[in-house]
Parts: C-alpha cells; structure tokens; sequence
C-alpha cells in the first residue's frame, strides 16, 4: 500500500466519532492559540499609551527673564495634557510618590519649583540647568519604565530645545543692540573728526593771531629797548650838558670882569658851544617824539591781538553746543596771556601818557635851551657888548640844563620798567605761540586717531550680526538643535504585532505539529506490521501531520490578515514558504518521537525552546549569551525567521531562497532519519515489549 493512501487511512479514523473529530479541529485551531492570540494581545501597545496613568507634578513657580515672564512648567504641563502619550494626572508630589509606589501611577513626571528660574538663568550671571524628575518603579512593569525613558528623553529634548531657542534669540537681539550701539559710537567718532577738524583751523588761526601777537611784542620790546637807550644818552648828555651850565655860569658870574675882554677875543668859540647845545637839545625832543608814538602804536597791536583771541574762544568754546575741552582749554590760555600783553602795553603807553606832561615840560625845556642856544651863537659876535645880557642868559641855560637832566633821568627810570614789562609779556607771548603749535599737532594727531576709531567702529558694525526677526528665528532654530535625526526606515512594519509576526507564526506551526504527533503516530502501525519499506512508513507518518499543518497555515494567516489586518509585501510567497516550514518542523518532530519514543516529546519541546531563545527574533541575537549565538546556525527556526521579515515587511528575496534550501535539507534528513527509525521498529526487542518510560 502507497503511502499517500495509508496517510488517509490514518486521517479517516480520526471521523469516526465526535471525540476523534474535535480533536482534529483543536489541532487545526492550536497554532490561533499561540500565534493569533499572542499578536493580538500586544499588536499596537504604543497606540494605547493613553490608557497608563501617568503622575504629572508642576511646582514650578515661573521667573522672569529679561522682563517677560517664563512658565517653562506650565508649558510643559500643558503639551503633556496634548500629546496622546500616557493618560496624565495632575497631583501634588506626596501623591505622585505614593502613588508610583503603590501602583496607582506606573511613574511620575516632576517639574520643580526653580524649574523655570534656572531655564531662565542661562542668559544670567550664574547659568544653571532645569532638571525633570521621573520615578519608575519597574516593580509594577519594567516595560512601562523603558517606554517612559524614551518618551521623556524626547520631552527633555524639546524643553531643551526650546531654552535654547530664547536664549540664543536674547542673543541675537543683544548682538543688534551693541550693532546700533557701534554704529552711533562710529557716527559720533565721524562727527568728532569733524570738530577735531575744525579745532585744527582754530588752533591755526590762534597760532596766526600769537605770531602776529608775538611780532607786535617784539616790536613794543625792540622800540622800548631804543628809547631805554636815547634816554640813556639823553640822561648823560642832559647831565654834561648842566655840569657844563652850571661851570659856565659860575665862570661867567665869577670872572664877568673878566668875561668882557675873554668873550671879545673868544666869541668864535662861545658861539660853537651854543650851536652844540642847540644841536643836543633838537636830537633830545626828536627821541621825545618817537617814544611818544611808538608806545601807544605797540599798546593798539597787542590788544587788537587780545581781541582776536577773545572773539576765537568765544566762538569755538561759548557758542557750540559741545566745545572741545582741549581746544577751549589752550585758547582760554592764550587769550588771558594776549590781554596781559595788552595790559603791559597799555600800561607803557599808559606811562608815556601819565608822563606826558613831563615830557611836554621837558621838551618845552629843550625848546626853550635851542632857542636860547640858537641865540647864544647868533649873538655871540656881540657878547663883549652885551655881557650882562649874555650872563643873564647863561644863567637861565644853566638853569633850563639842570631841568633837562633831572628830567631824563626821570625818563630813563621809567623806560626801564617798561622794557622789563614789555620782556615778560614777549616772553609769555612766546610761550603762549609755542604751546598754539603743540596744540595744533596734537589735534592733528587726535584728527588721525578719531579717523582710525570711527573706521574702526564702522568695520566692527559690519562684522556685528543684526538680524531681522524672520532670520533671527531661523537662525536660532538652527543653533539650539543643530543636528536633526532623519530616521529612514526600509520596509517599516506598521505596528508591534507585525514586527514580531515573523517570530510568533513558526512558534505556533511547531506547537501544532508537535500536539499533531501526540495523536498520530510518528510511524504507520499496519505498515510497520506489513513490512512495508522504511521510507513508505516514514512518509505515511509524516504525510497526516503535514495535511494538519496547511490548514493550521490557512486558518492562522486567515485569521492574522482578516482580523488583526497582517499586511504581507510576498502573501503568495509567505504562504508557500509556511507550507516549507511545516514539513521540515513535522519531519523533524516525526523523527525525535520516532527514534526516541516517549522521551522524544520532551526533546521537541527541548528542541523549540533551544530556537526560540537563539533564532533573534525579538532582540538581535548578538545581544545574547555566547551560547546562542554558537547554536544560532544550526536551528532551522533561524532561517525561518528571517525569511518572513523579507516576506513580510519586504526586502531582498535571498534570505527566502537560503531558508527554502535549509528548510528542504533538514526536511530530507529529518525522513532519512525516520526511515532508518522505522527499519529498526521493524525488529522486536526486549526494550520495545518492555519500554522503561511511557506517556
């Protein structure tokens, strides 16, 4: 008998009855127990974060940072309360502990009350970092704890984004200030330039008016040193002159016996002694006359420079709204040296007028002696004629003599005083001309360095950012999360259920091919006693659990795609590619209870749990004990794994292809087995009659 022919002979005994039937139909049903029911229970989990609640405490007091206020915890509160993350419940921070600890809140999220105050802080003196407090307590679900990290690592994230955000917005918006700032500082250094410039002209125009201040001084110095001078001779001729008088007029009135016959024989020479008299006395009054004039001439030049000087400061150092300091400084000095330039002059001048009258006596004086001398000479001749007239005479040029000395003695003493005065203001003048020039470098190299700085703040503005608020924005968005992480996933799976599909589904195949085996025999019992060839008994044992095994493969994708909505990129692929999975798991389940009997179920349990802890289908199996990953090749469940990830979410085919061949080399050694199994079934034994364990 064929062995197709005796595997439905084994599957029609399973209809005679209702007890055999339903058994059949809890076979077919067992892999929704594990596959289904383990999906649905957790297909979309973070869909239904909303329903875990949450503990939310907001101590948080504000602050207020640059004149506005910062609620960084309300802020927070009220996103929280918007977001479909968690079922929040806003609580004071005793029932928030309490409350984690007993289970009534799986965690709790605290804001404390310097929340805002040290979020604020960063555009401070003493920067400080806001600080969110979450506490877990995995003794309630270690899954909720890993879930919340995430979530609040996002949330801490976008708090710190955002912190970010206003204070590099202060920034910006500080960076414009100091940028208008710089350019009013440059515009006031181009309008100092323009002042330097014109306290440049000032202070040439004050050099110009002491030059000339300082030509008028040594003038008044050079005509006072020459009148000083004349008076001088003056002084001592005037006083020859009366010694001369006075010995001729004593010689006169001594010997006027005598004089008659001296003056009759030397008339010649009295007559060249009045002329000489007479020439003296014009030269005298013709030195009066020029002190006269040349006083008040250098008295007018020195004060008209005064009133140069007064009408400069005025008009730098009163009138302007802001004088300069420096300038108004040096022409104040220059000003007040200039007047006592004028005042010494005056006060010559003054002297030469308060002597005026003396000087008028005086030159009176010497008028009176020329013309006497003038008379003398021409009268002379006739001297022996008219002695007593000539004696008279002598006695009154004796008298006019003595006048003329005592006056230029007065003279020379006063021109000595107004020589000292008129050096002292010549010197002051020069003084005052010498600090003029220091003072115009110095403005010029205030004109250069006001250049520099107002070229300097103009570049130093350029390089200032000054932002408008669109690009501020921009900007400050750029700065406070500079990396943004684009998360490209190939071939997403759409929900938690469908990642672990692939996982989940040859689990259940197992479970169900190995319940299969625990009703059906692994090796056909009428061809065993026929003597039917080992691999027409293998294939009669391995071809019912096979045909069990396509309908649970039907009714578990049926019931995975229509009710839980499993969407499959390969559905074709996936379905022939289970119809692999179930012969190679049947033949290898046959083939451990064929060859190991009762002990055999325990190995296949054995052998699931073995690939399921090492096929990587929850964690990635590098993450597992060395162990694992030492048998991870070797199992079948591996292969079969990775193969619905591609026929599932998508992907390369080659894993599909590599699983097919793994998958039909396990199948083919797995009947090998078996049939060698069934050549030993074939001879009795005493361990067959007596087993030493049966289930």
């Amino acid at each position: 008998m064929r062995s197709p022919r005796l595997a439905a002979l084994e599957l029609k005994r399973f209809g005679r009855g209702r007890l055999p039937r339903a058994a059949v139909v809890a076979i077919v049903l067992l892999p929704l127990l594990y596959g289904a029911l383990y999906l649905w229970s957790f297909w979309d989990p973070y869909s239904r974060l909303d329903r875990i609640p949450v503990a939310l405490v907001n101590d948080d007091k504000g602050a207020t940072s640059g004149g506005e206020k910062v609620s960084a915890g309300d802020e927070i509160t009220r996103k929280l309360r918007e977001s479909e993350v968690f079922d929040w419940h806003e609580v004071s921070g005793a029932e928030a502990r309490e409350g984690v600890e007993d289970g009534a809140y799986y965690l709790s999220l605290t804001m404390p009350e310097d929340f805002s105050e040290r979020i604020a802080s960063s555009s401070g003196d003493s920067p400080g970092t806001g600080t969110l407090r979450v506490r877990t307590n995995d003794a309630n679900n270690y899954i909720v704890g890993q879930v919340s990290r995430t979530v609040f690592a996002e949330v801490r994230t976008a708090a710190s984004t955002k912190a970010s955000r206003s204070f590099l917005d202060r920034m910006f918006i500080s960076f414009s200030d100091i940028h208008d700032a710089t350019r009013d500082a440059a515009k006031g250094a181009d309008e100092l330039t323009g002042g330097i410039g014109k306290a440049e002209k000032g202070a040439a125009d004050l050099a110009d008016g002491l030059r000339s201040a300082k030509a008028g001084t040594g003038k008044l110095a050079g005509g006072l040193a020459r009148l000083n001078q004349g008076a001088a001779e003056l002084e001592t001729s005037s006083r020859k002159i009366a010694d001369g008088t006075g010995g001729l007029a004593g010689t006169a009135r001594g010997l006027a016996g005598e004089l008659r016959p001296y003056l009759k024989d030397n008339g010649k020479s009295v007559g060249d002694a009045a002329r000489l008299v007479s020439d003296a006395s014009r030269t005298i009054r013709e030195a009066l006359d020029g002190l006269a004039d040349a006083a008040p001439a250098s008295a007018g030049s020195a004060q008209q420079s005064a009133e140069k000087l007064e009408a400069l400061h005025r008009e730098r150092c009163t009138e302007p709204a802001e004088p300069d300091p420096a300038l108004c400084s040096a022409l104040s000095g220059a000003k007040d040296a200039a007047g006592a330039a004028a005042e010494a002059g005056g006060k010559a001048g003054a002297l030469v007028k308060e002597n005026g009258e003396a000087l008028r006596k005086l030159d009176g004086r010497l008028a009176d002696l020329q013309r006497r001398a003038d008379e003398l000479a021409e009268r002379s001749p006739d001297l022996n004629k008219d002695l007593n007239s000539a004696l008279a005479r002598i006695n009154a040029l004796d008298a006019g003599a003595r006048g003329v000395a005592a006056g230029a003695a007065e003279l020379h003493s006063g021109l000595g005083g107004a020589i000292s005065g008129s050096s002292e203001i010549d010197s002051g003048v020069s003084r005052l001309q010498k600090g003029a020039g220091d003072l115009g470098g110095g403005l010029f190299k205030l004109a250069d360095g006001s250049k520099e700085l107002a070229g300097g703040l103009n570049d130093g503005a350029d390089g200032i950012p000054a932002h408008e608020k669109k690009e501020r924005d921009l900007r400050t968005a750029a700065m406070a999360d500079p990396v943004q992480l684009v998360n490209q996933s190939l071939h997403a799976a759409p929900n938690y259920g469908t990642g672990f599909a692939p996982y989940f589904i040859p689990l259940s195949l197992w479970v169900g091919a190995m319940v299969a085996y625990m009703i059906i025999q692994p090796m056909n019992r009428r061809a065993l006693a026929a003597g039917a060839s080992a691999w027409r008994i293998a294939l009669a044992g391995w071809l019912p659990v096979v045909a069990i095994g396509l309908v649970q493969v039907g009714a578990l994708m049926a019931v995975l795609h229509w009710s839980l909505g499993l969407q499959m990129a390969h559905a074709a692929g996936t379905v022939g590619f289970l119809a692999l999975v179930i012969g190679c798991f049947a033949a290898i389940i046959q083939w451990l209870n064929a060859r190991f009997g009762a002990a055999g179920r325990i190995l296949v349990l054995a052998v699931l749990m073995l690939q399921l802890t090492s096929a990587g289908g929850t964690y990635p199996v590098q993450t597992s004990p060395g162990f694992f990953n030492a048998i991870h090749p070797f199992l079948p469940m591996t292969y079969v794994v990775e193969a619905l990830r591609r026929l599932i979410t998508g992907g390369g085919l080659e894993p599909v292809w590599l699983g097919t061949l793994v998958l039909l080399a396990f199948t083919a050694g797995a009947l090998a087995l078996t049939a060698l199994s069934a050549r030993r079934k074939q001879v009795w034994t005493l361990d067959r009659l007596h087993p030493e364990l049966s289930l």
